[in-house]
C-alpha cells in the first residue's frame, strides 16, 4: 500500500538511490543557519558571561532530551505533549524498524477513506503522523503542510540539513482507516484464561467435560498432580443440545475428571460449576445467601452450581503472576489483531489491577491502553477509600497507557442465569424475580461516597429493577453534589451544564440491558453513560422472550431509545462472555440480526427500531468510548493533537451491503480466513499487520 518505504535514516546520502526505487513526497524543512536564534547569531555570543550561562543549560537540556525522554514526557502536562513528538517514547516506525519519525497515510486514489470521527464526522483523503501524534488531516497538500510545520525530531535536525522526506502509505481501493477501537467493557485476564480450555466450544455437558479431560491429559504435570485445582472459564448451558445446568455428578462421570478439584466459571461470569471434591471441602453451606443462589438437587444438597454472590463460598485459588502475565499477553495479541487499541477492564477480580500495575512497574508501559476499573469488595462495602487501598492513576494516553479512576460495582446478576433483578417474576420461573447483590441502601451509600470523592462509579445493572435502583442512587448523588438543576428551583432533575467538578464524575451503567421507559429517559437527563454490548443482542434474542415474556422483551437493548433521550453510548463486547472482535458488536448493533442466518429471522432484525446507524456504532466504539474513560482530548478520533491510534480495515464497513459485511465479520470472528483488520497502529507504531500489504 506504500508509495515509499519509510527510511531508517532520513538523510540525503541515499536520496538518489531511493528516488530510483520508488516515489516519495518531499517537503522542504530548512534547518541549520536559517533557524531563529541559531548559534551563528552575534547576539548569542556577545557576552562571555551569557555564554557561560547558556552553554551549560543547553548541554543539560540536550542530555535530558537524548538520554531520558521518558522523564521529560512524565514532566510535561498532557496538553503540551503533542508539541514535542520527538521527546516521546515511541521506538518504532510503522514497519517496526528505525527511530521515531513522521509519515502520511492516504486513501486509495480518487477515494476518501479516512474516517476521522470528529464532531462533523469528516471523511478525508489523508492523515499525517508525527511521532506518536496525529499532526494533520485533509488533502495530501494540507497534511504535507502540517508536517512541515510540526516540531522535528532531534536526529532529523542533525542529519538532514536541507529537506525531509515523509513516506506516504496509500491503502488499497475499498479499504478505510478508522480511529483505534475501544472495548468499553471486557475482562482481560478472564479472556486469557478462557483461551486455555475452550469450554465455549462444548455442544453438550458431556462434550464440555471431555474438553476438560483433554486439557488434563495434554498436561502431564496436571495429570499427575491430582490435588491441584483445575480452573476454567466459558461454559454455556444455553448452547447445549439439552439446555440444563450442569452438576458435580457430570464431572465425576468422566474417569479423567472424577475425584478431582475442578472449578469452572460460566461464560457470563455469574456462576461457577464445581466438582464434588470441592463441594465436600468447603461445606457446610448456608440455606440461603443474599444476592446469590446455591443450586440444589432433589435431596436438598448442593448439586454443583453456585450463582452470583454464592460463588464466594468456593474460593478460587490464586494464580501466579507469571500465569497472569501469560493470560494478559494472549488477550493483548487477540485484541490488537482485531483493531482494539484501548480496553476498559471491568474489575472482575483484584488480581487484574495487580497485574497491570506490575507490568507498568516492570516494563514502564502496557502493550495496549487499559482503563482499569477497581474491583469493589462486596463483603466489605465500606472499605476501599477509607482504608486507602484505592489510588488514582492518570496514564492511559501517556507513557504508562494505564488509567485508574473508576470503581466497578455489581448491582445484580445475569439474565442468562436468572440472577438479573426484575420488577416482576421471570416468565419461565414465576417464583423468582432475580435478586440484587447489594441492598438498595448499600448501593445508595457506596455510590454517593465514591462520587463525592471524585471517582467514576460504573455499576453492572441488567434487570429493570437493578437499573432503576442504580439510577435512583446516581440521581441522589448528583443532586447532593449540585450537578442537577430544575426550572422551578426545587430538587434537580436534569444535568447542570458546566457545573464545577461534575464533568469529572461521568457515572456509567454497565450493560443497561433492560429498563422501563421512564428510566431510559432518565439516563439521558442525568448524563449517565450507557456502556452497552450489542453482541449480547444476537446471543440473548434466542431465549429472551421465554425468559422475560413478550410484554417485556421490547425493554431489552433499547439503544436507539437511549440515544433519542440524549444518552451517550460506549460500546464493548464483554469478552470472554462474547468474542473479542468489536466488529461483531458493530454488526449486531446496526442490524440486530445473528451472524449465522436463522429461520424466520427476517431482514429487519430483532426490534429493528432499536438499530444503530453505522455512524452511531462507530462513534460508540471510538470517540464516545474515549469520553467514557475521560480521554476524549487525546483518543477516539483522527484529529491534530490526538494520539496516532488507528486501524486499517480491508472493507468499507460504513458503506458495504449488509450481506457482504456479515460474511466478512463472520470470517474474521471465526478465525477462518482473513479478517477485516489489516493493520493496527498504536502511538504511531505498527502493532499488528503490515502497512505495505494494505
Amino acid at each position: 500500500m506504500t508509495d515509499r518505504k519509510p527510511s531508517s535514516k532520513p538523510s540525503n546520502r541515499d536520496k538518489k538511490k531511493k528516488d530510483a526505487e520508488t516515489s516519495s513526497v518531499t517537503v522542504a524543512a530548512k534547518v541549520g543557519s536559517e533557524n531563529a536564534g541559531s548559534s551563528d547569531s552575534p547576539s548569542a555570543w556577545k557576552s562571555p558571561t551569557r555564554l557561560g550561562v547558556i552553554l551549560p543549560i543547553a548541554i543539560g537540556a540536550f542530555a535530558v532530551a537524548l538520554s531520558w525522554p521518558d522523564l521529560l514526557n512524565d514532566l510535561l502536562p498532557p496538553a503540551l505533549s503533542p508539541l514535542l513528538p520527538s521527546f516521546k517514547d515511541s521506538t518504532r516506525t510503522p514497519d517496526g524498524q528505525g527511530p521515531p519519525h513522521s509519515y502520511i497515510v492516504c486513501s486509495a486514489e480518487d477515494e476518501k477513506g479516512i474516517y476521522t470521527v470528529d464532531e462533523r464526522n469528516r471523511v478525508v483523503d489523508c492523515i499525517g503522523v508525527g511521532g506518536e501524534w496525529i499532526v494533520g488531516s485533509g488533502t495530501l497538500d494540507q497534511v504535507q503542510q502540517s508536517l512541515s510545520l510540526s516540531p522535528k525530531p532531534l536526529w532529523q535536525r542533525w542529519w538532514s540539513h536541507t529537506e525531509t522526506e515523509w513516506p506516504v502509505y496509500r491503502i488499497a481501493p475499498g479499504s478505510i482507516v478508522i480511529p483505534g477501537m475501544s472495548d468499553s467493557h471486557c475482562h482481560i485476564l478472564e479472556y486469557g484464561a478462557g483461551r486455555q480450555i475452550p469450554l465455549g466450544e462444548g455442544k453438550s455437558v458431556e462434550d464440555t467435560v471431555g474438553l476438560i479431560a483433554a486439557y488434563i491429559l495434554a498436561h502431564e504435570d496436571i495429570q499427575k498432580a491430582k490435588e491441584e485445582v483445575v480452573v476454567g472459564w466459558g461454559w454455556n448451558h444455553e448452547n447445549w443440545e439439552v439446555v440444563r445446568l450442569p452438576t458435580a455428578a457430570d464431572l465425576d462421570a468422566n474417569p479423567v475428571t472424577r475425584n478431582r478439584p475442578i472449578i469452572l466459571q460460566s461464560k457470563d461470569g455469574h456462576a461457577i460449576w464445581v466438582s464434588q471434591t470441592l463441594i465436600d471441602t468447603h461445606g457446610p453451606y448456608p440455606d440461603t445467601i443474599e444476592g446469590g443462589v446455591i443450586v440444589r438437587g432433589a435431596d436438598g444438597k448442593p448439586s454443583g452450581v453456585f450463582i452470583d454472590s454464592a460463588q464466594s463460598l468456593i474460593p478460587i485459588p490464586p494464580v501466579s503472576l507469571a500465569e497472569q502475565s501469560r493470560r494478559f499477553e494472549a488477550t493483548v495479541k487477540d485484541a490488537l489483531r482485531h483493531g482494539l487499541t484501548s480496553l476498559h477492564d471491568a474489575g472482575y477480580k483484584n488480581e487484574s489491577m495487580g497485574l497491570f500495575l506490575s507490568e507498568v512497574k516492570k516494563k514502564g508501559r502496557l502493550p495496549i491502553r487499559v482503563y482499569a476499573m477497581a474491583h469493589f469488595d462486596e463483603e466489605h462495602p465500606d472499605a476501599g477509600l477509607d482504608s486507602g487501598k484505592l489510588r488514582r492513576l492518570e496514564g492511559m494516553s501517556r507513557k504508562q497507557r494505564l488509567t485508574v479512576r473508576s470503581l466497578k460495582v455489581f448491582a445484580d446478576g445475569a439474565l442468562r442465569t436468572g440472577g438479573a433483578a426484575l420488577y416482576e417474576p421471570y416468565e419461565d420461573n414465576p417464583t423468582s424475580s432475580g435478586s440484587l447483590r447489594l441492598s438498595p441502601e448499600t448501593i445508595h451509600r457506596v455510590i454517593g461516597k465514591y462520587m463525592k470523592r471524585g471517582w467514576q462509579v460504573n455499576v453492572h445493572a441488567i434487570g429493570d429493577r437493578a437499573n432503576g435502583v442504580v439510577l435512583d442512587a446516581f440521581e441522589d448523588a448528583l443532586n447532593d453534589l449540585g450537578c442537577l438543576e430544575s426550572a422551578d428551583g426545587t430538587k434537580g432533575t436534569r444535568r447542570r451544564k458546566n457545573a464545577h467538578g461534575c464533568e469529572d464524575l461521568r457515572p456509567r451503567l454497565e450493560h443497561a440491558q433492560m429498563m422501563t421507559k421512564e428510566d431510559v429517559e432518565r439516563v439521558g437527563r442525568l448524563g449517565v453513560i450507557a456502556s452497552i454490548q450489542p453482541a449480547h443482542v444476537i446471543s440473548d434474542m434466542i431465549y429472551a422472550e421465554s425468559r422475560v415474556g413478550p410484554h417485556r422483551t421490547h425493554r431489552l437493548y433499547a439503544f436507539q431509545s437511549l440515544l433519542s433521550k440524549g444518552a451517550r453510548l460506549a460500546m464493548g463486547t464483554d469478552f470472554p462472555v462474547e468474542g473479542v472482535d468489536p466488529l461483531v458488536g458493530f454488526w449486531a448493533g446496526t442490524t440486530r440480526r445473528s451472524l449465522e442466518s436463522r429461520e424466520g429471522e427476517g431482514d429487519g432484525g430483532w426490534f429493528p427500531n432499536q438499530r444503530l446507524t453505522r455512524t452511531q456504532a462507530l462513534r460508540a466504539l471510538t470517540i464516545d468510548a474515549a469520553y467514557a474513560s475521560f480521554n476524549e482530548r487525546f483518543l477516539g478520533s483522527l484529529e491534530s493533537g490526538k494520539k496516532a491510534d488507528f486501524v486499517v480495515l480491508g472493507l468499507d464497513v460504513m458503506k458495504v451491503e449488509d450481506e457482504k459485511l456479515r460474511e466478512a465479520v463472520l470470517r474474521g470472528a471465526s478465525g477462518e480466513g482473513e479478517g477485516i483488520v489489516k493493520a493496527t497502529v498504536l502511538d504511531g507504531g505498527l502493532v499488528f499487520g503490515d502497512l505495505d500489504d494494505c
